[in-house]
């Protein structure tokens, strides 16, 4: 089965063909940066980057733009987020840019979401904003008045395509002040002017000002990526105004498909509310990372598919690490056997095993990388790979490195939540070697016939959830 993705544009699931035979151009528009991010951008985020990594896992090779936004970013009220932001923390607005950029990679690392090829910032892009503008000024799309720069929607007839907002019953003020100067009430901003008092300012034709919010994505994006590329990305919450004047700009610039795909990312609530500051509901990725684990947050983040919006809660979270819990488990025992085992070939079953699970992973990933199913292979794959290892006696090491091989390859380079063994944290090494050391030490009881001892041992393992099993060629745990 080819790759088929769900286009938002076209409403329908289409057969993947990218411009370039091999080749993936990929935009996805970034965060904001003036706070810390929270788990929505978590969502959106491991969202596309499992994407990414099942792009590239396919062979293709993707060049990946996930841009920065730190100028023009309007709240409703006409303040930019940023300066707002520099004002509370009496700063300079690039110390607010840089402090909030530096937390989100860090949360992006920890989260283990590959970075972006491309990561480039709106105010490094200033000149290719204005050309933009003058662009668009030159075609009869945009008009200045005082200082400022619109788009004007009824010379775009398309206006409204993605998101299926009609023009004549949109009303005015969509993230930004309402300006009587407008022609129309949804003409958009792609240049404003600067005020004496607004610190982000840069020289243009039309004076002092700063970019409009929505150009900037257009204008990074035809930089690196050209005018027409495969996919674009983003949360659902940007599909208008964001993306729909993307569109508009993009395509009555440049006179041709803006992106040819595209894709967007459920919204998530928190305990089935959406977050909002105003109503002290937000949870932020470092506050997530300080209850549960990284694998576990992304396990919980792909047991839903990547359009579909998800609830945060406790519960969910602890389901996800429990489930988490029983594949690692398995990632474990393997690995484990692994240190003792003797080389012979493949077993037959094993092999089939192997073919099976990979098929199936594949062919749901295929199915516009539906995440749930295939973290559900994945897990018949652990359910079948306990049996194989409790049931049928040692394995070879051949063996045992096919199956840890799988492991690695769907759950660690495809799903990014099975780490390599360099990538293992401490906590996990001390509590296998502890386990063994307890094995051992029961092993030298039971041999100097302390039966109390070796039971002990035994029992109060398994009140931890840890199983050993007597076997002639030596003990093995589990995961219970």
């Amino acid at each position: 089965m080819s790759l088929k993705i769900y286009n938002v544009l076209n409403r329908e699931k289409e057969q993947f063909v990218p411009l370039q035979d091999g080749r993936v151009n990929m935009y996805v528009c970034g965060p904001t940066v003036y706070d810390n991010s929270h788990i929505g951008h978590a969502k959106t985020y491991v969202g596309f980057d499992v994407i990414v990594r099942y792009l590239r896992y396919s062979g293709y090779k993707v060049l990946y733009v996930q841009n920065i936004t730190d100028v023009g970013h309007m709240l409703a009220t006409g303040e930019d987020r940023i300066l707002r932001k520099a004002e509370q923390m009496s700063a300079l607005p690039m110390q607010v840019v840089e402090t909030y950029m530096k937390g989100y990679f860090d949360d992006m690392d920890a989260l283990g979401v590959q970075r972006p090829d491309i990561s480039p910032r709106a105010s490094g892009h200033i000149p290719e904003q204005i050309a933009m503008v003058q662009e668009l000024i030159d075609k009869g799309h945009a008009y200045e008045v005082d200082g400022s720069v619109y788009f004007d929607v009824l010379s775009y007839p398309e206006y409204g395509k993605l998101s299926g907002r009609i023009v004549e019953e949109q009303e005015e003020g969509a993230r930004e002040a309402v300006r009587s100067e407008k022609k129309h009430p949804a003409d958009f901003a792609l240049w404003k002017k600067a005020e004496p008092e607004h610190i982000l300012r840069w020289p243009s034709p039309w004076g002092d000002g700063f970019p409009g919010w929505h150009v900037e994505c257009s204008a990074m994006a035809n930089k690196y990526l050209g005018p027409t590329f495969d996919i674009h990305g983003g949360g659902i919450d940007n599909i208008f105004p964001h993306n729909e004047c993307e569109i508009a700009q993009s395509e009555a610039a440049h006179d041709q498909t803006f992106a040819r795909t595209w894709m967007l990312t459920g919204s998530l609530t928190l305990d089935g509310v959406k977050m909002s500051k105003s109503l002290g509901n937000t949870l932020t990725i470092k506050d997530a990372l300080a209850r549960w684990r990284p694998e576990a947050i992304r396990a919980f983040i792909l047991s839903s598919h990547y359009s579909n919006p998800i609830d945060f809660s406790d519960e969910a979270v602890e389901a996800a690490t429990k489930g988490w819990q029983r594949l690692w488990g398995a990632v474990t025992l393997v690995r484990e056997q692994m240190r003792t085992a003797v080389s012979g070939s493949i077993a037959p079953a094993v092999q089939e095993l192997v073919d099976k699970t990979k098929a199936a992973f594949i062919e749901k990933m295929n199915d516009d990388f539906n995440a749930p199913a295939a973290l559900a292979i994945l897990q018949d794959y652990t359910r079948q790979v306990n049996s194989l290892l409790n049931e049928q006696g040692p394995q070879s090491q051949e063996s045992l490195a096919a199956l840890d091989g799988l492991y690695r390859e769907l759950g660690g380079i495809v799903l990014g939540i099975i780490p390599d063994e360099a990538e293992q944290d401490s906590d996990a090494e001390r509590e296998a070697g502890l386990i063994r050391l307890l094995i051992e030490l029961r092993a030298q009881a039971r041999a100097n016939k302390d039966w109390a001892t070796g039971d002990k041992i035994r029992n109060q393992l398994r009140d931890l959830g840890v199983v050993l099993e007597d076997r002639a060629d030596g003990t093995i745990w589990k995961l219970g």
